[in-house]
């Protein structure tokens, strides 16, 4: 969910054609993959999702690339999930990737609801974690919601000073975003505290609780993650992935997997209340209400 800095109506409404929705480049054996919808505090909506997709494709099919960085354009990386820009994109359809649900346009309630979010958001996020090679989220500014998967999912995370991370979506009576990683990334008491108030988490504190891996100074978050993404490209490429597949193997093992299922289907429950009690699965929130509860 978005819970941009800035109103939709307060901005633009020109945005990046959708080839420039996610930006590619390399700097040595580090692919960096941007996000690139800084005018929308990179909202993520499905554009964007298969943009990333494709990146990550694009990265781990080339051999001279090792690590991966996911990075933000702007001042934030992300403020989560589409629900208020003009590019939201929530009726389109996509050549689905990430599982066999049946295409969600045309279909009804929970019908609809479900299919996509198993795709664009929970199914995306699962399979870019397996991505054979080490990746790194690079994070400045908000980090809200929809924005803590992509970062989640995620081997590293390096923030800079002005990061702030929270996922406010129990206002909406929603029991935290789909990629439920909440327990495991920060601890199950954080992890309450966390969605029961809804509030920012700053970068130290974060640290703190062993959410993110290093904070370092905005001006240098570039520079600083490069460098530790290019000393573990140093690394043999098959014991980095099979590293990575141990620890993923082990947090499995620890009920991340089954978890994320279990709260996957409460948060439909909560989407389907909304839309019975109310005007639409978010209770009537959007991106503006969001924001200025916060």
């Amino acid at each position: 969910m978005s819970e941009s800095p800035s109103a939709p109506h307060e901005r633009a409404n020109q945005e990046a054609p959708t080839d420039e929705i996610v930006l590619y480049e390399t700097a040595g054996p580090v692919a960096i993959v941007t996000m690139n919808r800084p005018k929308y505090a990179n909202a993520q909506n499905s554009a964007m999702t298969y943009a990333l997709d494709d990146a990550f494709y694009r990265a781990a099919a080339d051999d001279d690339v090792r690590v991966i960085v996911l990075a933000g354009a702007g001042r934030h990386f992300s403020a989560g999930h589409d629900i208020g820009s003009p590019g939201r994109d929530i009726d389109r359809s996509f050549q689905r990737r990430a599982g066999l649900w049946w295409d969600h346009v045309g279909k009804a309630g929970a019908e609809s609801r479900l299919a996509r979010e198993s795709e664009v958001y929970l199914g995306m996020c699962r399979r870019w974690r397996e991505l054979p090679k080490p990746t790194i989220a690079m994070v400045q500014g908000a980090c809200v919601a929809g924005g803590l998967m992509l970062a989640w999912c995620c081997d590293l995370l390096i923030a800079a000073d002005d990061a702030y991370f929270a996922d406010p979506v129990v206002r909406m009576g929603i029991p935290g975003v789909e990629y439920f990683a909440h327990p495991w990334v920060m601890g199950p008491r954080f992890a309450k505290e966390f969605l029961f108030l809804g509030e920012r988490v700053g970068a130290e504190r974060a640290l703190s609780l062993g959410m993110v891996n290093r904070v370092v100074p905005r001006a240098e978050l570039r520079e600083q993650t490069i460098d530790v993404a290019g000393r573990i490209a140093t690394m043999p490429r098959l014991g980095l992935a099979l590293t990575k597949r141990a620890v993923n193997q082990a947090e499995d093992l620890m009920g991340l997997h089954a978890g994320m299922d279990s709260a996957f289907g409460l948060h439909h429950v909560a989407h389907a209340h909304n839309a019975e009690v109310g005007t639409d699965s978010l209770a009537g929130h959007d991106a503006r209400s969001m924001r200025d509860s916060s």
